[in-house]
């Protein structure tokens, strides 16, 4: 029996930053944008946020929300980091068909489509993914208490820790130390900072950083170079092999390009797509896995030639 591709499409792709949604369908793809959905740091906001951007895309397409809830859905947040979490979005949210998992997976698509590969993210988070030989392997992307290596909010975190071993006179000063400086006045506003801020307000202290290393700033260099130094060291140990294809994505991770090792830099390819489009492309591979496993299950025909 031939399928019929779906006729509608939905896809989620929420993050630290933003939420947007995309609706798919004929000869079209319809995109809102809401505010930040991390299902581990704030549930409830989450929740709000996608179904606000459900309400926005139901008005822009001209479809009642009630149809709209049963389109086929992948669902990439930030923060799904167990079945729970999963379960207990599926319950709340007001989809009907939906897959859910973290947004690592819709990265790792969008950048590489079907071709074997890796992709270093660094957004306000970070994580490394491979897939090669069928095989996906994705690390990191555990937060900024746990982890985030070479993201924004570590760079940003990091950039602050050492602004303090200047006031220590530990290391010289810099610009980029000069700089924050003016902006906390002195450590005790970086201590305070730090113990309340969100892993996106760390996260803008990263401009400051790559602004002042690509003005040859030591310090900030040498931070961008401890970024790189992870990546390099690391995904070689998912898989990734000198010859295969590397994109560097999310807004911060192209920053890194120059510190990387030359082989590495020969390998990278922009991405094909971004985490939307790779939603989607999951959002396909969903819809087109449930097709197949309702006419599997359907009972055979009634033949009345008997």
């Amino acid at each position: 029996m031939t399928q019929r591709p779906p006729s509608a499409l939905l896809a989620i792709d929420g993050g630290g930053t933003r939420c947007r949604i995309a609706l798919e369908r004929a000869r079209e793809i319809l995109v809102v944008e809401s505010g930040p959905a991390n299902a581990s740091s704030d549930f409830d906001e989450t929740l709000v946020q996608i179904r606000l951007g459900l309400e926005q895309l139901s008005h822009k397409a001209n479809l009642p929300l009630a149809q709209l809830t049963e389109v086929p859905a992948f669902v990439g947040l930030a923060g799904v980091v167990s079945s729970d979490i999963a379960q207990r979005l599926a319950q709340h949210l007001p989809l009907t068909r939906t897959h859910i998992e973290d947004d690592r997976p819709a990265a790792l698509r969008g950048a590489l489509g079907a071709a074997e590969g890796a992709i270093a993210h660094c957004g306000t988070g970070s994580f490394l993914a491979s897939q090669i030989k069928g095989e996906r392997r994705i690390i990191g992307g555990w937060g900024q208490h746990l982890g985030d290596q070479a993201s924004a909010q570590w760079l940003g975190r990091l950039a602050l820790a050492r602004t303090l071993n200047v006031i220590d006179g530990l290391e010289p000063a810099s610009p980029l130390s000069a700089s924050l400086l003016s902006r906390f006045s002195n450590s005790a506003q970086i201590v305070a900072f730090a113990a309340q801020a969100s892993p996106m307000e760390f996260g803008t202290l990263a401009r400051d950083v790559t602004r002042h290393a690509s003005a040859g700033d030591a310090l900030a260099m040498d931070l961008m170079r401890q970024g790189a130094r992870y990546i390099s060291e690391t995904l070689p140990r998912i898989g990734w092999t000198p010859g295969q294809a590397l994109c560097l994505t999310g807004g911060l991770a192209p920053e890194y390009r120059a510190y990387l090792p030359c082989q590495m830099q020969d390998d990278l390819q922009p991405p094909q797509g971004d985490p939307l489009s790779g939603a989607l492309a999951l959002a396909r591979d969903f819809a087109t896995k449930a097709q197949t496993i309702a006419q599997t299950e359907a009972p055979p025909p009634i033949r009345t030639d008997q």
